[in-house]
């Protein structure tokens, strides 16, 4: 029977994420199947010795003030981007994030690394966002659930499909009174919607007027009866602004994800749907790949 350490390292090999394990001195003490693709270094080149020059930048531990300067991008909640030298001799642009291990006396023991190539995350269709939109913090940190969830079901969780959301009304409501009757119009959408989702489901701003519902229904059917039931709660969402009552309705785009295609892949068939459904004149949604729209009963 295997023992913890060898169902450890297993785990740790199947991650899709690459995952370095240093000790105190900054030795490599684990390096998993996915960091050797990533950066073309094997375990065996790097395994208890000290990280070659070309991978420092990646497995620096913990920037502190006067270290950010070598991290050679932005920050953001999903980590930071820092680029290194693969072993063939290209720049690599990756997504990092570092953890810092201490004893129980606060001492340091080491740090966990773990990177992924940054154009997965530049590869993903989103909604519109203005220059500064409050949107845009709440796409990034929804972004990194949406992976997560979405590597699960590669890894062979039933069902997976993605609802994108889009208010009908909301462009000319920003136009007509404000951004903030939008806001305002947006968060009462939101509630209203979310009383109707799942336990296991999530829903996200996935740009300035639109969202985006990560589901776990089993098939195509199932995804489009469910955006019936959220496209009559956002019907529900009583909306006023200095005494005016705002009628609002959804354009919803389902996508049913299949085992051979990209999340980018779904998430670009759920936004080519919504687009439909609302081309169609609103109120609709249409079910990716037949795109046969339907007006919600």
């Amino acid at each position: 029977m295997a023992d913890r350490t060898e169902l450890l390292e297993v785990a740790l090999d199947s991650l899709p994420e690459g995952l370095a394990l240093l000790g105190s001195e900054g030795q490599i003490m684990l390096w998993n199947r996915a960091a050797e693709a990533i950066t073309g270094y094997g375990s065996a080149d790097l395994l208890s010795r000290q990280a070659p020059e070309q991978l420092e930048p990646l497995l620096m531990a913990s920037p502190g003030p006067a270290d950010r300067e070598a991290w050679a991008g932005p920050q953001s909640g999903r980590g930071v981007m820092v680029h290194f030298q693969h072993k063939l001799g290209h720049d690599v642009p990756v997504i990092a994030r570092t953890l810092v291990l201490r004893d129980g006396l606060g001492g340091r023991m080491g740090a966990v690394v773990i990177f992924h190539p940054a154009e997965s995350l530049d590869a993903l269709p989103h909604g519109e966002c203005e220059e500064g939109s409050s949107a845009v913090a709440g796409q990034a940190e929804f972004e990194d659930r949406l992976t997560s969830a979405f590597e699960d079901y590669r890894q062979g969780r039933e069902g997976f499909g993605v609802l994108w959301i889009t208010v009908d009304q909301a462009g000319e409501l920003r136009k007509t009174h404000g951004a903030g009757a939008c806001e305002a119009m947006l968060g009462k959408m939101a509630r209203a919607m979310a009383s109707g989702l799942r336990p296991a489901e999530e829903m996200g701003r996935w740009g300035d007027d639109e969202f985006l519902v990560l589901s776990h229904e089993r098939t195509p059917e199932m995804l489009a009866s469910h955006a019936q039931v959220l496209a009559g709660l956002a019907r529900t969402a009583d909306f006023r602004w200095w005494g005016d009552r705002v009628s609002l309705t959804v354009s919803i785009g389902a996508a049913q994800a299949e085992r051979e295609e990209t999340l980018a892949d779904l998430l670009e068939k759920a936004k080519a749907a919504m687009y439909s459904s609302f081309q169609a004149g609103g109120n609709h949604i249409t079910s990716a790949p037949g795109r046969q729209a339907c007006s919600p009963s």
